[in-house]
């Protein structure tokens, strides 16, 4: 019987201000307020709040049989929680149904995965926890920033605990293989992988709105016969984009939403079912590992990172940025921090892409890639200066390193203390518990003694 894996994406981009040279080492504010308000409230409007809404009508309009899963970036929460409340109600409304599953991704929604293990892994059980405390369980899956994979990222997930990943379904990475059955890592058999379908994604997160597209207008049965008409081992339809394609990229006025409304009732008829991502991947069996030397993305024909770092530009923030990681990971600095999940979101980077893609890209306050370079290097420069304030420049790698092994024993330490703590307190209550009983024993055996010897002084 064939599964559709239904996922959604919720990111949104903290936007940098216009910081000029001249203002490096005086203001350390670098965001624009106004845009970050006007823009997560736009988004809300017309993408997120319809869509939820609709999730939700169809979640409990269809009793168990709807599914879907979602993601959210750290950093969209943060813009959430203060522009946008009304979300966040709308995204716990929806988990109380039990058809939704919420999956974690890294914090920022940036690439230290490409480059730094340490800051990865420190973001990712970040969201992870900050999911938990949400949402009230904690996520088993992973979705990487625009799907990034590797073999070495599936490997490092997997060591987190994760039992499964999303990764872009890409034609030069499958070759004859088919994006709809279930695979695993190649370097970690544990980690099962669910392989995004492009086209049937694409067809509604870029393509459903188009009238010069040859299947417009698009409805909801023939979409559904598509999948039916896939041959029957192949099992599951993992369709994947961001919920802002619903609203956003494809305008509400397309009938966008009452395309998806149909979706389960025709889904129905032709036997097909929807599905979790951790039901999936706990029904079924791999068929396969997916062998993944080289990045791969859901981003541009090439599915490749090319459009974060595929010019000189683009290489050079990002080298730039992350020469202070080590740094940043050593510090308690608040302010640091927040701006370091700032600063990694890869939409930064994407600003600066010279690609001729064909596809518009937002380049928000600016003109070209080069003056996005510009203003981000001033804002870099900012930072770095106050993150060697810190830790200063001179002290050497060598230095550097044997302070992090000093910090990490010692969060080793604590763990193994915090255990040790943990097993003595249930000892002790234990045994609390072991000597309260016998007193009650003892009272009650007083008790009737006494009783006794009252009568017996009467007699």
């Amino acid at each position: 019987m064939k599964t559709i894996c239904l996922y959604f994406e919720i990111h949104q981009i903290v936007h940098l201000r216009r910081y000029r040279f001249f203002e490096i080492g005086a203001d350390h504010y670098y965001y624009d307020d106004y845009a970050n308000e006007q823009g997560i409230n736009e988004v809300a409007e017309r993408s997120y709040i319809p869509a939820l809404k609709t999730l939700i009508g169809m979640a409990k309009d269809n009793k168990g049989a709807f599914k879907v899963a979602l993601s959210i970036s750290g950093v969209a929460l943060e813009q959430l929680e203060i522009h946008a409340p009304a979300v966040i109600e709308l995204l716990h409304e929806l988990n109380a149904t039990g058809c939704c599953e919420f999956l974690c991704e890294p914090y920022s929604h940036g690439l230290s995965s490409l480059v730094n293990e340490d800051c990865f892994r420190e973001e990712v059980l970040r969201m992870r926890r900050k999911i938990k405390d949400y949402f009230g369980k904690e996520p088993v899956v992973f979705r990487n920033s625009s799907l990034i994979y590797t073999d070495e990222i599936g490997n490092i997930v997997a060591s987190l605990g994760f039992k499964g990943m999303l990764a872009e379904g890409a034609k030069h990475m499958l070759g004859w293989k088919s994006p709809h059955y279930l695979y695993h890592c190649a370097e970690n058999p544990d980690l099962k992988l669910l392989l995004r379908d492009f086209k049937l994604s694409d067809d509604i997160s870029l393509r459903f709105s188009n009238s010069e597209w040859s299947e417009y207008p698009l409805f909801a049965d023939r979409y559904i016969g598509w999948i039916a008409d896939f041959p029957e081992n192949e099992q599951v339809i993992n369709i994947f984009m961001e919920l802002s394609a619903l609203g956003i990229a494809q305008p509400l006025s397309s009938n966008i939403l009452e395309f998806l409304k149909a979706l389960p009732a025709c889904a129905k008829e032709k036997g097909i079912t929807f599905s979790t991502p951790s039901e999936i991947i706990s029904k079924l069996k791999s068929v396969d590992l997916v062998d993944v030397p080289y990045p791969v993305s859901w981003t541009d024909e090439e599915r490749d990172i090319s459009p974060w770092l595929g010019n000189v530009m683009q290489r050079e923030a990002f080298n730039k940025l992350y020469s202070v990681a080590e740094r940043v990971y050593l510090c308690d600095d608040h302010r640091i921090k927040q701006d370091w999940d700032y600063l990694q979101a890869n939409d930064n980077f994407r600003y600066m892409t010279t690609k001729a893609t064909g596809i518009h890209v937002d380049r928000g306050i600016y003109d070209s890639p080069y003056d996005a370079f510009t203003n981000y290097m001033n804002i870099l420069g900012d930072f770095i200066s106050r993150v060697d304030g810190l830790y200063p420049v001179d002290m050497d790698n060598e230095e550097l390193g044997a302070l992090l092994t000093t910090i990490r024993n010692q969060g080793g330490e604590l763990v193994q203390l915090t255990d040790e703590v943990n097993k003595l307190q249930l000892e002790l209550k234990k045994s609390n518990e072991t000597t309260a009983k016998p007193k009650k024993t003892v009272r009650k055996v007083s008790s009737t003694a006494k009783k006794k010897t009252s009568k017996s002084d009467e007699e």
